[in-house]
This record gives C-alpha cells, sequence and structure tokens, in this order.
C-alpha cells in the first residue's frame, strides 16, 4: 500500500508542470500531512490509555508498599507476642515445677513463688490479648495487600495489550509517514531552491505553515483581508518573485 502510494504521489508530481509557488503549495500540503499524521502518532488512543493505566499502577504501586509496611509490621508484633507467649510459658511451668517438687519448703518462699506466678499469668494473659488484637489487625491487613496485588495484576495484563495495540498503531502510522515522504521528495524537488529555503525557515518559525494560497483577499495562512492595493500588486507580481502575506508573512501563491 505503502509503495503503491508513493508512485501515485510520483506519478501525479511528474504529470502536472507547475511553476514553483505552486509547486509549494503542494509541498505544504504533504508538510501538513506529515505534521498531521505526527500529531495522530503522539496522541493515539491506546497511548492516552495506556498513560493513564501506567498513572494508575504507580499510584497502587505507592499504597501496595505502605499496606505492605503495616502488614509486615503487624506479623512482626505478631511473631514478638509469640516468642514471649512462649518465654512465658516457660518461666511459668518452671515456677510451677519447682513449687511441686517440694524442695522449696520455707512458707516465705513459696509465697513470694507463688506471687510470682500469678503475676506470671497476668503477663501471660496480657500477651494472649496484644496478640489477639494483632491477629484481628492482620487479617484486613493482609487482605488489603492481596487486593492490591489484584488490582495491580489486572492494570498490567491492561497495559501488555495496549502496549501491543499501541506498536501496531504506530507501524501503521510510520508507513503512512514514509510514504508521504517520499511524495513529498518528489514535490521538493520541483521548487527553486532559493524559494525552498525560504520556505523552510518560515515553516519552522510559523508553527508549520510557511506557504498559503491568496483566496480572493484573504490569505489561507493567517485567514486575515489585505489591502486591494497589497491584492493587485501581488497578482501583478512575476511567477519566480517571492510574495509574502503582509499580516503574517507566510509567503502567498495567487
Amino acid at each position: 500500500l505503502s509503495r503503491g502510494l508513493g508512485d501515485v504521489y510520483k506519478r501525479q508530481a511528474q504529470a502536472n508542470s507547475v511553476d514553483g509557488p505552486h509547486a509549494l503549495l503542494a509541498l505544504q500540503a504533504r508538510d501538513t500531512e506529515l505534521d498531521q499524521l505526527r500529531f495522530r502518532r503522539n496522541h493515539l488512543p491506546a497511548r492516552t490509555q495506556l498513560d493513564e493505566v501506567t498513572t494508575r499502577q504507580r499510584t497502587l504501586e505507592a499504597e501496595g508498599v505502605k499496606a505492605t509496611e503495616e502488614r509486615d509490621a503487624l506479623v512482626s508484633r505478631q511473631a514478638e507476642c509469640e516468642s514471649d507467649l512462649g518465654d512465658t510459658e516457660k518461666r511459668l511451668a518452671d515456677l510451677d515445677r519447682q513449687m511441686r517438687s517440694g524442695a522449696i519448703s520455707a512458707s516465705r518462699d513459696l509465697q513470694a513463688m507463688a506471687a510470682q506466678l500469678d503475676s506470671m499469668k497476668r503477663r501471660r494473659s496480657d500477651i494472649e490479648d496484644a496478640e489477639l488484637e494483632v491477629m484481628e489487625a492482620l487479617e484486613p491487613a493482609e487482605r488489603r495487600v492481596a487486593e492490591l496485588e489484584t488490582q495491580w495484576a489486572e492494570l498490567e495484563a491492561q497495559a501488555l495489550g495496549l502496549r501491543a495495540e499501541l506498536a501496531e498503531a504506530e507501524v501503521a502510522i510510520d508507513a503512512e509517514i514514509e510514504t508521504v515522504r517520499d511524495a513529498r521528495a518528489v514535490t521538493a524537488a520541483e521548487v527553486p531552491g532559493a524559494l525552498l529555503a525560504t520556505y523552510e525557515r518560515l515553516r519552522t518559525r510559523l508553527g508549520g505553515v510557511g506557504a498559503a494560497q491568496l483566496v480572493g483577499s484573504s490569505c489561507g495562512g493567517c485567514h486575515l483581508m489585505l489591502s486591494a492595493s497589497e491584492v493587485d500588486r501581488i497578482h501583478r507580481t512575476g511567477p519566480d518573485e517571492i510574495v509574502t502575506c503582509e499580516q503574517c508573512g507566510r509567503i502567498l501563491v495567487p
């Protein structure tokens, strides 16, 4: 398709013997077409959607980091509770065994050990309460992390699909751009060197439009009216003379 369109452009250029200014209008048309294609390429729907998905992924990543840190802190706290509870259970068992062994007979010592045993039991109860509180907080924290991971995976699947769609669309537009570039090269060869250089300079400075047609008494570039005397002067100029709009400075072709 691209080669076919390029051949059409070339045959059209060869078939039409036009003067420099009118060849310049054809060149401007090719350049405008190229600008439009590049704009389309930069604003493909898939690109916009991919940017939105990527932004949402970054937000989810930040939320995931925070949620994971909170979950990990609870897991660490639970491990501490389990360790403290294990130590407390061991000390309780040791105290109980000592008291039952009969090795300690003094009433004062037994009372002290009984008080310590009661204190250790209260300590165990406090640890169990703390562990239960941590476990209750841990369940929703783990669920939140899992939800964020699922959402991120879904977005990543969308992103993969959009990247493939975007790549396919870019390839198609790049082929069109290459075809129009070839046509532009053929058209540019018909424009005299000095006129082409002026056009390129103006096009760079004036937002991509360096040449326009005079339509009635209006400039096709800035769409402003020219004075009657200026219009008359333009129509009386020779075909090799460069005429510019008195309003915007673009090359004007009658």
